[in-house]
């Protein structure tokens, strides 16, 4: 890429400056003709200024200056309409069929370059007079030397520029290619470490640039930032999932030894150890079953249909009174119908709002209320679940949608901490806020927030 880019830098270089000396140099013949034409007018004016004094001798076929060796500084005769007219003999410079029709007034003045004696002139044909011609030749060969030395002189500053613009581009692209070069190392480096700890360091004044290059480099260690957290979270959950089945499997192995040796059990002591190795199964299967979900991290897009959340509200609550007995479930719906509709995978709503009133239930007194209110709000629809359990202490609030976070009080209770977890994944995948908190009057109090559509 940088000798692509090099190349491309000098020869569009390159091509810019041959294109300015190449139009320097039309220029400068341009303009040395243009001052010959213009010596010729002149000499062409003075001699017809000379014939009209009194001791003129401007007659027919009157050659001015030493036209044979051009000694003079221009030679000019004179020449008329009629080739058969006295004085058309010995006529030195050449006379074509348009000489003698500007002799004749048919055809205006014009200049044309001509051969004498080996050398090269430029010859102004005019109209004079009594229906004749004035034909005035210079040497023009001093100018077309001119013409040739400024040629020469410009190809050698446009080689001299072609080199300049080669090293030039070859410095550019090694200046503006420096965070790519660096961007290359750290990914080889990544690719044979397998650690996306590594950065791309900027220079002081490559961070100052902001230039593209600049920028592509910051995305990087960006994107580099994001995949060495993903990669730590992974951990974190394989480290997580690792601890919490550990406890589960090694009393699944302990039933199932016992259970093994069931010639050696009374029926009572069989009984319970069949029923806590179920029990245990039906633990260690939903919390394989969550971490599948969380792993999964997206919503099926096939699946999303429009879900009327108060519908959804109510059919979940009646679920969760036959889950939770003991828990008191008041529902407050004031949106219904067409304006409590959101787009989703009901299936997967119905999973977080069970969550939720899981989660309220479990740590809810015998008795206690578990209030669900939907309700719409400027921002869109709003949906609380409130206990009147210990709350949220202050201490647990930042990580109680962690995946395994356990606080103090839910270490005695059943659960394997994914559930609000999964709760938060499944809100941010319908584009949906979740926040946790504590009441006023006590209890924790969680908040699903659909922004208006």
């Amino acid at each position: 890429m940088r000798a692509r880019l090099a190349v491309v830098t000098s020869v569009a270089v390159a091509l810019v400056a041959l294109g300015v000396l190449g139009a320097a140099y039309v220029v400068i013949r341009y303009e040395l003709v243009r001052q010959l034409d213009l010596q010729l007018k002149q000499q062409a004016t003075l001699i017809v200024q000379e014939s009209q004094g009194p001791n003129s001798r401007f007659g027919m076929g009157t050659l001015y200056g030493e036209c044979t060796w051009l000694a003079a500084p221009a030679c000019a005769q004179t020449v008329g309409a009629d080739p058969a007219a006295p004085g058309q003999h010995g006529l030195v410079l050449p006379v074509t069929g348009a000489t003698r029709r500007v002799a004749a007034g048919t055809l205006g003045a014009y200049y044309s370059d001509i051969t004498l004696d080996g050398r090269k002139l430029r010859m102004f044909t005019t109209r004079v007079k009594d229906g004749r011609a004035l034909q005035v030749a210079v040497r023009s060969d001093t100018v077309d030397e001119g013409v040739k030395q400024a040629g020469l002189l410009l190809g050698a500053v446009g080689g001299a520029g072609v080199l300049l613009a080669a090293g030039l581009g070859y410095f550019a692209s090694r200046t503006s290619l420096r965070p790519v070069t660096r961007l290359t190392a750290t990914a080889e480096r990544i690719a044979a470490t397998r650690d996306p700890a590594h950065r791309i360091e900027l220079a002081p004044y490559e961070e100052r640039r902001q230039d593209e290059i600049t920028r592509l480099a910051d995305s990087f260690n960006t994107m580099l930032g994001e995949l060495e957290e993903a990669v730590a979270a992974q951990r974190r959950l394989v480290a997580d999932a690792s601890h919490e089945l550990r406890t589960p499997l090694t009393a699944l192995r302990t039933n199932a030894e016992l259970l093994a040796r069931a010639d050696r059990l009374t029926p009572e002591r069989r009984e319970r150890a069949a029923a806590a190795l179920g029990r245990q199964l039906r633990e260690v299967t939903g919390m394989v079953g969550d971490l599948i979900e969380l792993a999964r991290d997206e919503e099926p897009q096939q699946l999303v249909e429009p879900v009327r959340l108060d519908a959804l509200v109510e059919r979940v609550v009646a679920d969760a009174r036959g889950h939770w007995p003991a828990a008191v479930f008041t529902v407050d719906v004031t949106v219904t119908g067409t304006a409590a509709v959101v787009p989703g995978v009901p299936a997967r709503l119905a999973r977080l709002l069970s969550n939720l009133l899981d989660n309220a239930a479990k740590f809810s007194p015998p008795g206690g209320a578990v209030e669900v209110r939907l309700a719409r709000t400027d921002s869109g629809l709003d949906l609380t679940v409130r206990d009147h359990g210990p709350g949220i202490a202050p201490e647990d609030l930042p990580y109680v949608f962690d995946r395994f976070y356990r606080s103090r009080q839910a270490r005695a209770l059943p659960g394997s901490g994914l559930g609000l977890a999964m709760a938060r994944q499944i809100a941010r995948a319908h584009g949906a806020g979740l926040t946790a908190g504590t009441a006023r009057t006590g209890g924790a109090l969680f908040r699903l927030r659909f922004p208006a559509g």
